[in-house]
């Protein structure tokens, strides 16, 4: 069974919420919440994935995300086609499907990014404000493996807006850019989403990103001042109970680079609890 491609690094959501939130089950939420159970148990071993586009696609975390933080803001058939647009981008890769399996399935990431683009196109077509907004963006990360300077355009264009696609668009930016080699653009990106006063991807994320950029620059010092603040903020962080809370996937990650760029530097840092495993990712 072929997996579905691995390009870029792991995403958290913004840790601000004070409590839990009241869960909802529209018919969007059926949808996709069901396709991120599904992706949850293709991907449960490999951890921290966020894809954007076809290997490229927000998942997971991002996903979940957006359900909660959009609900509410559309009706519910506009809700319904964009939930169903998302199920086609998360579809899985395979050549073969397994006998008697009913959900979509796609031989290749290119037909399952046509497939994707032209149904968020519906959306935007026939639905209009903050609905069509949330499909552009969509049909822009999945149209990075089609047309990707195209994608970019349009990424740019979405990343100049705001609000939560605003956001999004940027981040997805500065990670094409990354990967293009244009880490000066990417690290201008991540900084502006960095000094955000409430930026929809969670600030250690963002950091992470920044300083894996920097370190390409050749820009050690200014990596380990951001590796070394993101895992101090990190151990110092406190759960609904006021105790320690475990470092979570990202931090444990920056903690493991501190060490390798300046070990005596990373024995500054405070204990902390052991680092969450994939049951604990900040998803």
């Amino acid at each position: 069974m072929a997996r579905k491609k691995r390009r870029l690094e792991p995403v958290a959501v913004a840790e601000t919420e004070t409590g839990p939130k009241p869960r909802y089950q529209d018919p969007f939420q059926q949808t996709v919440g069901k396709r991120i159970e599904e992706a949850g148990k293709i991907f449960d071993g490999q951890g921290r994935n966020i894809l954007y586009g076809l290997g490229a696609l927000a998942v997971l975390g991002i996903i979940a995300l957006l359900i909660s933080s959009w609900y509410g803001s559309a009706n519910e058939k506009a809700q319904t086609a964009l939930g169903k647009a998302i199920e086609t981008s998360q579809a899985q890769i395979i050549e073969t499907p397994p006998a008697g399996q009913t959900a979509k399935t796609f031989k290749t990431e290119k037909e399952r990014a046509e497939a994707s683009v032209a149904e968020f196109q519906t959306v935007v077509d026939n639905h209009g404000g903050s609905v069509a907004e949330k499909a552009k963006y969509f049909i822009a990360v999945n149209r990075l493996t089609l047309d990707r300077p195209a994608a970019l355009t349009e990424l740019e264009t979405l990343s100049n807006s705001s609000g939560e696609v605003g956001s999004l668009s940027k981040f997805a930016l500065a990670q094409a850019r990354n990967n293009d080699g244009q880490h000066d653009q990417s690290a201008v990106l991540f900084a502006e989403l960095a000094a955000s006063s409430d930026p929809i991807i969670a600030k250690e994320t963002i950091n992470w990103e920044l300083a894996q950029v920097y370190e390409k620059q050749g820009k050690k010092a200014e990596a380990i001042e951001i590796l070394f603040n993101l895992v101090k903020n990190a151990s110092e962080a406190k759960d609904l109970e006021g105790k320690a809370a475990p470092l979570t996937a990202t931090a444990q990650s920056a903690k493991d680079k501190l060490t390798e760029l300046d070990p005596e530097k990373a024995k500054q840092l405070p204990e902390q609890a052991p680092a969450a495993g994939p049951a604990g990712m900040p998803f």
